[in-house]
């Protein structure tokens, strides 16, 4: 073996040392890395955006991995966590879900129901309406015309259900609302939001029928706090009691 070969072998195990010490320090670094990061755990994060108090559903997340160390600890690791609950705030597009982002959804009391009605989102609801909140629930129902030979009511609005307690808010919807006056059907389209109450049953029977039956539903919000039923003398007006 020449010198000039022996020159060559010498530096192809020159840079064969640098090429494991090389390996080494980056195994080190990787190991460090390790060490500080830790275990991997699963989280969810939000795939849109969650209006407040919008019912949560496991297909408004997505999973992700992230360290162990890193996971607030009020981190939502199991999805199954969400059921039953609904968004305290407005929740964004790509926020961690953690657990006080969310609370119960209201529930029903031994002897009562859930009956959904559609109520018209400007006149009814405003924006304004959430679960949890007690509202009064009012109707006006159009009065018979007078006859040739007299007689007639007026036109009148009523108290249906006082202090209703909202267990649910849905999405605004248009739906068509039809009317029928003198053998002619009318119908126009407008939003509406579904609003689910938790009734008892004769509650919910009143409910029904003025969905059912009258002019206009519309509903009152009830100040916190304020438990006063309506009293009966108000629970029904008409224009002939201002005259």
């Amino acid at each position: 073996m020449n010198a000039r070969q022996r020159r060559g072998v010498l530096l192809l195990v020159l840079s064969l040392l640098c090429a494991l010490g090389a390996f080494a320090g980056v195994l080190a670094v990787v190991r460090n890395v390790e060490s500080k990061v830790g275990d991997e755990t699963t989280a969810y994060e939000l795939k849109q955006d969650v209006s407040a108090y919008e019912r949560l559903k496991g297909a408004q997340f997505r999973k992700v991995s992230m360290p162990k160390r890193w996971l607030p600890g009020t981190a939502v690791t199991d999805l199954s966590e969400v059921r039953g609950k609904i968004a305290v705030n407005p929740l964004r597009k790509g926020s961690l879900l953690q657990k006080d982002m969310m609370a119960d959804r209201p529930e029903l009391e031994a002897g009562q129901q859930e009956i959904a009605i559609m109520i018209d989102a400007e006149t009814g609801v405003a924006g304004k309406i959430k679960p949890g909140n007690r509202v009064n629930i009012y109707a006006t129902f159009e009065g018979e015309r007078a006859g040739s030979k007299g007689g007639g009511t007026p036109d009148e609005s009523r108290v249906i259900v006082s202090q209703a307690r909202v267990i649910d808010v849905g999405k605004l919807t248009p739906f068509k609302e039809g009317e029928d006056r003198d053998e002619r059907t009318r119908q126009r389209e407008r939003d509406g939001v579904p609003i689910t109450f938790a009734l008892g049953t004769e509650d919910a029977q009143r409910v029904a029928y003025a969905e059912s039956f009258a002019e206009h539903v519309r509903l009152a919000r009830v100040a916190p706090g304020d438990d006063a039923e309506v009293p009966e003398d108000d629970r029904t007006y008409s224009l002939a009691k201002d005259r």
